[in-house]
């Protein structure tokens, strides 16, 4: 199957994958096609949705010190205000696209299509709501109707994504679609109803194990949306297909052109090297470059580069690394993350039997899918730092496990800032534009400049969303 040939043909019958600078450029578009096929548009929701979580994923990865940036005092690392106008303008457009395909599959009776685009809504809009906080949606993303929408609170949107899981999964239940998902076209689960309500459960675990904060937070109603996830590592989702170079893998390829990327963090390289916890992880060498001393090295947030850049001083994302080797797949959500959400439930829910078992799977789940051989696993595993047994199993592991496990994914800042940063010898940036760690992301002047009168005021970037408290 041709799926490049696909996503392409989808992006030119809608709105392509460049896009314009918000999801009000798309009010008269002249290149709209107003009638695409059902399948193009799936295409390109599926497709757009998994950019979207490299995307975010890339926003905030220098908040939770997966990487850094090589230049001393970088406005990211350092925590100064970042204009992220096109990460915004690149998850509206994507949730034009599905809400033009569920308006479409809700006239054609097409529950499937309607199903999965309920469940690619509530995940863009939940990535939206923990980095943005309020947001527009029940004004937004209708045309011409409304050209400067509300913004909808954080509670109120993180609540809409829960219903729209649910409601996806009732659409992937129903019986008697008039049109099957175009397996080609699913760019994420290849057409696969059962892979999607699978995937909609996952999304519910991690979405309400959000609110661990929360008065409201039910660690049973996580453990329940679990047993009707995934239960193999197979059935992870992923976004495999790509119009040229997968996102993590151009990183790593342009850095080795001096196009200077893809730096790791000294805070990720020290908890996987043995400085901070006094054990080898055997996944380093499976993400990160060896420098010319023989070791693994990070690069210190806000310090910027000790070498010449060019000269492996430091270490970088590799080419042949398992997330950014040619064609690496872009994770959306895997059982090993589903694991650690089990073990934290359990945790909270005073099962420490049930959550050291978990705990255990989770590393063991993801050292296998990182190509990690079964000697090494079995020695990491087996080493007391880690194998703490059922009446040692604590929060700080559970977290500081799943923080390994949750490389580059954007749900690793939501985990970050629930744990309150609380991860052994995490600190500030050098040179850190506030005295605490970063709480949110400021609003874009794509939408301040057009929309500024319902742009919410927030009191600076450490402010805490609603489930932050």
């Amino acid at each position: 199957m041709k799926l490049i040939v696909n996503i392409l043909l989808a992006g030119s019958l809608v709105f392509g994958f460049t896009g314009c600078d918000s999801y009000l450029d798309k009010l008269e578009n002249p290149n709209l096609v107003n009638t695409p096929p059902i399948n193009g548009l799936l295409a390109t929701a599926t497709y757009q949705t998994g950019l979207n979580v490299y995307r975010m994923g890339d926003i905030v990865s220098y908040y939770t010190q997966y990487l850094s940036s090589n230049v001393r005092g970088s406005d990211a690392d350092i925590y100064n205000e970042v204009d992220y106008s096109s990460g915004w303008s690149n998850f509206y457009d994507a949730m034009m696209n599905i809400q033009q395909m569920n308006l479409m599959a809700a006239e054609k009776g097409a529950t499937k299509h309607l199903g999965v685009g309920k469940i690619l809504m509530a995940l863009n809009l939940n990535m939206l709501v923990n980095t943005f906080g309020d947001v527009p949606y029940s004004e937004a993303l209708k045309g011409q109707e409304l050209l400067t929408p509300k913004f909808d609170s954080q509670q109120s949107i993180h609540a809409v994504s829960l219903q729209l899981l649910d409601e996806g999964i009732a659409e992937l239940n129903k019986t008697g679609a008039t049109l099957n998902l175009d397996a080609a076209s699913d760019v994420i689960h290849g057409g696969s109803t059962e892979a999607w309500i699978r995937t909609a459960y996952g999304l519910k675990a991690r979405f309400l194990n959000q609110l661990s904060k929360t008065s409201t937070y039910d660690p049973a109603a996580v453990l329940a949306a679990l047993a009707n996830s995934y239960t193999l590592s197979s059935q992870d989702a992923a976004l495999t297909s790509f119009a040229e170079r997968s996102p993590w893998n151009a990183a790593a390829y342009n850095n080795t052109q001096l196009d200077l990327d893809a730096w790791l963090s000294t805070q990720f390289v020290d908890a996987l090297n043995g400085t901070t916890f006094g054990v080898f992880d055997p996944r380093l060498p499976k993400i990160a470059t060896i420098t010319k001393f023989g070791d693994y090295r990070g690069t210190t947030n806000g310090a910027g580069r000790i070498g010449t850049g060019t000269n492996q001083e430091e270490s970088y994302l590799s080419v042949d690394g398992f997330y950014s080797k040619t064609g690496a797949p872009l994770w959306i959500l895997t059982y090993s993350e589903l694991k650690f959400i089990e073990a934290e439930a359990a945790f909270r829910s005073n099962n420490k039997q049930r959550a050291y078992a978990a705990y255990m799977a989770g590393i063991k789940e993801n050292m296998t899918k990182l190509g990690v051989s079964a000697d090494d696993i079995k020695s990491y595993t087996e080493n007391p730092v880690v194998a703490v047994g059922e009446a040692n199993i604590t929060l700080d592991l559970i977290f500081k496990e799943k923080y390994v496990t949750m490389f580059l994914n954007p749900e690793s800042w939501t985990d970050a800032r629930r744990f309150d940063y609380k991860y052994k010898d995490f600190g500030l940036p050098t040179g850190a534009a506030m005295n605490t760690f970063i709480r949110r992301v400021a609003y874009p002047t794509v939408e301040t400049s057009r929309n500024g009168p319902n742009v919410p005021a927030i009191s600076g970037l450490d402010e805490r969303l609603f489930w932050d408290k």
